[in-house]
């Protein structure tokens, strides 16, 4: 009887305190330094939508570029690891820094390798931010060790205890191959008819003359490498966890995509810090929109062969005006129903989909949660406010997770994230916040249960103290 009394004393205080939490919480939800105070502090699990080379900030690929001494364009500011045709336009960092000039580059490519300073009017923001991942491409290639550390930094500084990075797409060893052609005059003709019959049949002959190549040899080397390089920084630590995602690129012809994605689900399949695949580049970009249909029936195919990897996919990353109306109708349905994702990213233009509320149950029913990305769908997409889908994805129970997508470029944190929904969508309590912070570590790819119930525990544990502090100093 003592134990039954002391549990339901420890019960009736836990749902005090969680009342006292939520009656705090929307007395500040409407003030955005006390909510960036309150949501600093606050546990916050992992950022699932999170891309490595988009996260590092300017600032660190400039430093980078500097101490290699590489030049620089002066008129497009491309950078490059040497003077291309004796261009007198080039000047190495350390000419600039000689001739007193290096600080005003280096202010000018912070606004050209992120959003810092842009004004909303003198150029497409879809462009600016695009463009972004071109213009210091150099730069993200160096120093990944130096990268990796600054963010898993940044992430324990405000309380964030898991990332699941998208890392460079596995670099592709079979440049060439003698049937490629011939494939993909054929699948786009097969596309033409959406015929999934036979472009699956087509997929599995390519795939038979393809897994004899040196295929495995290159999913094992980027295995190896990624397994080297988080080891040897010591990347995850006990407040700390790193995963990664590999990549395929939506431009790419049929069948170097396809192989691509081939290589990218084998790293996935042999490796334990590799979790998961994903699809990258923008969505309204022509080839993307051509093949997208063709590509998610190669996901379709490479989840028959690695029935255990798991993958998410950048859908519906559109809105209206962007791309034609009926453009709109089917991009996220066709990433669940066809390509069978298991998380879904953005899915900003689902209010168009095709028997929206349909997806929206289907999505309850199976657990798919959506990857929800504030700062990147009003920078990219102008969508904010009421226009985007957040409360839709509420009202029909679809898991939510909110992530930063690409912080560096935005130049934003998670924290911020947490801020915009509490400012924005009054429909989500405290409660609802605690239980997204929580789907982002049931919702990971994780593949080791020890892993995942590490984090879970610790949230636990790291909840209990932030509330125990938030009630104490109010």
């Amino acid at each position: 009887m003592k134990k039954i009394l002391t549990l339901l004393l420890a019960i009736i205080s836990l749902n005090l305190n969680a009342q006292e939490i939520e009656h705090y919480f929307q007395q500040i939800r409407n003030n955005p330094a006390k909510l960036a105070a309150f949501f600093a502090q606050m546990p916050k699990g992992g950022d699932l939508h999170h891309h490595y080379s988009g996260s590092v900030y300017a600032e660190s690929y400039i430093k980078w570029v500097i101490e290699k001494n590489y030049f620089i364009n002066k008129k497009t500011l491309q950078v490059a690891v040497k003077i291309p045709d004796n261009d007198i336009m080039w000047k190495s960092f350390s000419e600039l820094r000689n001739s007193g000039k290096l600080d005003s580059i280096k202010f000018v490519l912070i606004q050209k390798w992120s959003i810092k300073d842009y004004n909303q009017v003198s150029y497409p923001s879809d462009r600016l931010f695009f463009e972004a991942f071109g213009n210091f491409d150099i730069a993200s290639q160096l120093n990944v060790d130096s990268g990796l550390l600054e963010i898993k930094a940044r992430a324990k500084a405000e309380h964030v205890s898991y990332i699941e990075t998208i890392l460079s797409p596995i670099s592709n060893p079979i440049n060439k191959i003698k049937t490629g052609a011939d494939f993909d005059a054929k699948l786009e003709q097969l596309q033409l008819i959406q015929d999934s019959t036979e472009t699956q049949k087509l997929l599995f002959k390519s795939y038979d003359q393809l897994k004899n190549q040196d295929m495995v040899q290159a999913a094992n080397q980027f295995c190896t490498s990624t397994s080297r390089l988080h080891n040897s920084l010591g990347v995850d630590d006990s407040l700390f966890t790193m995963r990664y995602q590999t990549s395929v690129l939506r431009f790419e012809t049929p069948m170097n995509f396809f192989t691509s994605l081939i290589l990218a689900f084998e790293a996935a399949n042999r490796s334990s810090l590799i979790v998961g695949v994903n699809i990258i580049a923008p969505e309204n970009n022509e080839v993307s929109m051509r093949d997208y249909w063709l590509q998610m029936q190669m996901f379709r195919f490479c989840h028959k062969i690695y029935p255990k990897v798991k993958y998410s996919m950048h859908a519906g990353e559109l809105c209206l005006g962007m791309v034609k109306p009926e453009d709109l109708t089917w991009h996220i349905s066709s990433a669940i129903y066809d390509a069978g994702a298991m998380r879904i990213g953005h899915g900003l233009d689902i209010p168009y989909e095709n028997h929206s509320y349909n997806l929206l149950k289907y999505m309850h029913k199976k657990h798919i949660p959506v990857e929800i990305n504030l700062s990147s769908n009003e920078f990219i997409l102008k969508i904010k406010g009421a226009n985007h889908p957040i409360t839709l994805y509420k009202q029909f129970g679809v898991p939510i997770l909110i992530c930063t997508d690409d912080a560096g470029v935005l130049r934003t944190n998670l924290t911020e994230q947490y801020v915009l929904v509490a400012t924005r969508y009054p429909e989500f309590s405290y409660n609802d916040i605690k239980t997204i912070v929580y789907n982002s570590i049931y919702y990971s790819f994780i593949k080791e249960a020890s892993v995942r119930k590490k984090l879970t525990a610790d949230l636990d544990r790291d909840y209990r103290c932030f509330e125990k502090e938030v009630l104490s100093d109010r």
